[in-house]
């Protein structure tokens, strides 16, 4: 990592093969390369597999500012007391972001059986089949409490379980702000752990004494709880593995304060963060740069994010931009509304030049918990169906059996399996 960077460091303007090499390399990138803290990581998760809450206590006692014979679960009254100490302005913002992010994510769910949650149809004649739709039985939440504290992500994690139905949610957080724990009050959560990192993934994972096991375990963190995500993620379900924040932005006559308060803004997240910018005119992307360098002289992990990752791109043209982001797949995008049809990968968009990426880490309402590392090429963020499973159902009548019977006899005898065409002949012989 560079001590000293240069002026001309920081957002350098990119084009031609330079900028080929760049997009080839962000389009072939990975998740986040955990290899040299997942030696450690497995140590700890086989600790707290092993010793339950014992190896909990030692680790977030070193690590997680736990004191000595602090209980791991935050009291209910705590919860309560932070909701009642936290400023009245506070607790509007909390209010009206919460409102926002229940009533998309109830937007999002399935819906009641008179649509499309639980259904059943007949597709052949006495063939019915259907689904249910179940939510899961209980979830672990993690919200980082490293770098910033984060109440919004209580909000964007929680929330969701709440509206999918999930009875049981425990939310897990090292060194807990006042802001984080009357979040977590607002909505109602009752089980809070004061506890971090990779034995915080473990200890849900797996259950401890006094932590229970999850089925779920979502959230953003650092490469610890990323690789701990990872070792558990065969015993536990797991969202997806999150890495540094990304942010693409797509403008050719935009507002160069808005768009660079953007960029740095993605960028102060992390000094691993990634933020583009392209444009199709060289006299706005030189507007930003000197924008981006200004806004981000007070602001160190912006500038060093800038400085390693940041980059403008010229495009001969907008649809061409669009081309470039779509290889990217960034986790945050923003452009003009009249080209989102042309978007295939991104983990959120964020259309028009009024529509700051800061409203959809806050307040407008879609997730922030975003895949990241090219992932949004398979999946979007974090929502209600997350927290929800989907059970096929079917059922066979007398003359339903005698119609599906010799397809699937066929296909059993097809595959050596006399017994499963054995199952179909039986209830042919009894139909």
């Amino acid at each position: 990592m560079r001590n000293k960077m240069k002026r001309d460091d920081m957002m350098r303007i990119l084009e031609g093969a330079a900028q080929a090499r760049f997009v080839t390399a962000l389009a072939e990138r990975g998740a986040t390369d955990l290899a040299d803290v997942e030696p450690a990581v497995r140590r700890i998760v086989s600790e707290v597999r092993r010793n339950g809450d014992r190896a909990v206590r030692r680790y977030a006692t070193r690590w997680d500012g736990l004191g000595k014979g602090e209980p791991l679960r935050v009291p209910e009254a705590d919860l309560h007391e932070a909701w009642k100490q936290t400023d009245p302005e506070l607790q509007d913002a909390i209010k009206q972001a919460a409102g926002n992010i229940r009533r998309y994510a109830e937007w999002q769910a399935p819906q009641d059986k008179d649509k499309n949650k639980e259904w059943r149809r007949e597709i052949q004649p006495g063939v019915f089949i259907g689904q249910l739709v179940r939510p899961l039985e209980s979830v672990g939440c993690y919200v980082p409490g490293g770098r910033y504290p984060l109440p919004s992500t209580v909000l964007m994690t929680v929330i969701p379980a709440q509206v999918a139905g999930v009875k049981q949610i425990r939310v897990a957080s090292p060194r807990p702000a006042q802001a984080t724990l009357a979040a977590a009050a607002f909505l109602g959560v009752r089980e809070f752990y004061r506890v971090g990192g990779a034995q915080a993934i473990a200890a849900l994972a797996y259950g401890t004494e006094n932590i229970p096991r999850v089925d779920k375990i979502v959230g953003p963190g650092n490469r610890y709880v990323t690789a701990a995500k990872k070792l558990v993620a065969f015993d536990c379900g797991i969202e997806f593995l999150a890495g540094p924040t990304e942010a693409v932005i797509i403008s050719a006559d935009g507002d160069p304060a808005c768009i660079a308060s953007d960029l740095v803004a993605q960028a102060e997240h992390d000094p691993d963060a990634l933020c583009i910018f392209i444009t199709t005119s060289r006299a706005l992307a030189k507007k930003v740069q000197k924008e981006a360098r200004k806004r981000a002289r007070a602001n160190p992990i912006a500038a060093q994010s800038l400085a390693r990752r940041g980059a403008i791109f010229l495009a001969a043209s907008l649809e061409q931009a669009v081309e470039i982001a779509n290889r990217i797949a960034p986790e945050h995008l923003t452009l003009p509304a009249a080209l989102a049809p042309a978007v295939q990968h991104a983990g959120a968009l964020f259309l028009d030049e009024f529509t700051p990426q800061a409203a959809g880490d806050y307040v407008s309402g879609p997730n922030h918990v975003l895949p990241t590392a090219g992932m949004a090429r398979v999946r979007g963020g974090l929502s209600v169906l997350d927290f929800v499973r989907i059970i096929a159902c079917q059922q066979v009548s007398r003359a339903g059996i005698r119609r599906i019977a010799p397809p699937g006899i066929t296909l059993a005898n097809a595959e050596g399996l006399k017994g499963h065409a054995e199952a179909f002949r039986v209830r042919c012989s009894h139909a």
